[in-house]
């Protein structure tokens, strides 16, 4: 808001008129309602004295239309040169006589102009509750109007953000020289309704005159229709809407969306985080039980897996996700029973070529099987991923590269993970993967293609294929890849595996399959007993 030209006869008498009297304000009382109010006052060298004056006065005017008290308004005053003042503090008066006494006696400091460091002084003192102000649950307004008339000499953009996070309402009166950008940024949003500018100290009861309409008590929530979602708050420059804990305020100023604080904080959550109202908690997949300390989960039931990992390491990846990436591999090791008897896992990256980072008889625990993975590096350029099943296929599940014998009926798990379209073809080694008894998962995030990921998953590829639209969300795919790498009815962990040409398995597998044979006996009985029963009784209604 800028001052107004006003007409030469209206301004020659308000000039003539005496200070205290020009600066007086219309109206009846204005009756605020509880309001913690602290005036910033610039008093450098720049402000000339009969512009302190004018301030002065303006101050006094001020507070004569405000209603005043323990209970109502408490007002503190402080100037700032290249030092802070506190001229009174917010609880030091009661009475309106003695705040304009301590005005009027007020001695400028004029040196600098140090206004961050002012409102860094309003911040952490002025509104202290040791000082006067009212505590945050009271939830009483803090209302902080900056005066000044030059360019500050320190910073002020991010000292008046943290004021305004911390619940202080800030407007921002600049006069004559004052610099506009600085004003802006002091100012809480809308800036329309807390950035003043004035032609001159004379001028600055336009200001008063606004301000005051402001501090009027108005209950905006009272009538109108503010469509909030929760909670409405009347403030001084209208409505404002406020969720209600452990909710924050959507774009549009009036819905509310439950806070996600599983995304919010460090859960650690081995499986899932669940945000529940103002907490959290931990989810195991189905088959696993939340172990004590809440987090982590039970290992899938053990059995022998030989797991290779296809890692895309194209140039489209990046750096910072294929960080991201390297982590959610490690998340998944972190659920299996890796053990030269049991799981045995090995990676590959692929870009423009195929390099295996370890192979599946390399490493026998977990830990060291994470630990190779952090040490991998990125490799950068295309995205070759049919050259990358053809590697997997013809190298590695061979038993050189660490993979048991076909003839001990292992699983054979390929997961190939990739954020983009293949720029080779991948149909004739994704099918042979899958001839070659290769159970395939294919996990895509960004700009994936669909099709690609279920030619290259085994059927149904609602089992087999996951997807995430960015890198930072993808943990969720876990849940779908936990329950179906787990063996179910892989071979128990705890039995010893053995060729079986061997004589013991072979009278093992003879007894398995007599007593098969013969369970299928008795039901083939039961269910001719009970047709010849039907036909009796079709027989008796003929």
């Amino acid at each position: 808001m800028r001052g107004l030209p006003c007409s030469p006869l209206p301004m020659l008498l308000l000039l003539l008129q005496p200070w205290e009297t020009q600066l007086q304000f219309e109206g009846p009382r204005c009756r605020t309602g509880p309001l913690d109010l602290v005036f910033v006052i610039d008093s450098s060298r720049s402000v000339r004295p009969f512009e302190f004056e004018t301030m002065r006065q303006f101050l006094v005017g001020l507070l004569g239309r405000l209603d005043v008290g323990p209970n109502a308004t408490r007002v503190g005053v402080i100037q700032y040169s290249s030092q802070v003042q506190s001229v009174f503090r917010l609880g030091a008066f009661s009475r309106r006589e003695d705040m304009e006494h301590a005005i009027r006696a007020v001695v400028p400091l004029a040196q600098g102009t140090m206004t961050g460091l002012a409102i860094q002084y309003a911040m952490n003192v002025a509104f202290s509750v040791a000082e006067g102000a009212r505590p945050l649950e009271a939830r009483v307004p803090r209302v902080a109007v900056i005066v000044t008339d030059g360019r500050p000499q320190d910073r002020v953009a991010e000292v008046a953000a943290q004021a305004r996070a911390r619940g202080i309402e800030i407007y921002a009166v600049g006069v004559q020289r004052a610099d506009v950008g600085s004003l802006r940024a002091m100012a809480s949003p809308p800036l329309d309704e807390h950035v003043f500018l004035v032609e001159s100290f004379d001028l600055i009861r336009e200001f008063g005159l606004q301000f005051q309409g402001r501090l009027c008590v108005i209950d905006h929530c009272s009538f109108g229709n503010h469509s909030c979602q929760h909670e409405c708050v009347s403030t001084l420059g209208g409505p404002r809407c406020r969720c209600r804990e452990g909710h924050d305020l959507l774009p549009d100023g009036r819905s509310c969306q439950a806070r996600d604080l599983c995304n919010g904080v460090d859960h650690g959550c081995e499986f899932q985080c669940v945000s529940e109202g103002l907490t959290y908690r931990c989810l195991c997949p189905d088959g696993r039980q939340l172990q004590a300390d809440g987090k982590s989960c039970n290992r899938c039931r053990e059995g022998h897996v030989d797991l290779v990992l296809l890692v895309d390491g194209s140039k489209s990846v990046r750096p910072q996700n294929f960080e991201l990436v390297k982590r959610f591999v490690n998340q998944i090791v972190d659920f299996l029973d890796v053990s030269p008897e049991g799981t045995r896992v090995g990676l590959v990256q692929f870009s423009s070529r195929v390099r295996t980072e370890f192979p599946l008889g390399r490493y026998g625990t977990a830990a060291e099987v994470k630990q190779a993975v952090l040490a991998v590096e990125y490799m950068e350029r295309g995205t070759m991923t049919g050259l990358a099943l053809r590697h997997m296929v013809e190298h590695s599940f061979s038993e050189a590269q660490g993979a048991r014998p076909r003839g001990l009926n292992v699983p054979r798990v390929g997961l190939v993970f990739t954020d983009g379209r293949s720029q080779d073809d991948i149909s004739v080694w994704a099918a042979r993967a899958k001839e070659e008894g290769i159970v395939m998962y294919a996990v895509g995030v960004g700009k994936a293609v669909e099709e690609e990921l279920r030619e290259i998953a085994s059927e149904p590829a609602e089992l087999h294929v996951s997807y995430s639209p960015d890198f930072s969300t993808m943990t969720h795919l876990l849940e779908n890849l936990k329950g179906s790498i787990c063996p179910e009815e892989g071979i128990s962990a705890g039995t010893e595996l053995r060729s079986p040409c061997e004589c013991e398995s072979l009278v093992e597998f003879q007894g398995r399959t007599l007593g098969a044979l013969e369970s299928l006996t008795q039901k083939l009985a039961q269910l001719t007993a009970r047709l010849e029963d039907l036909e009796n009784q079709l027989a008796t209604h003929m």
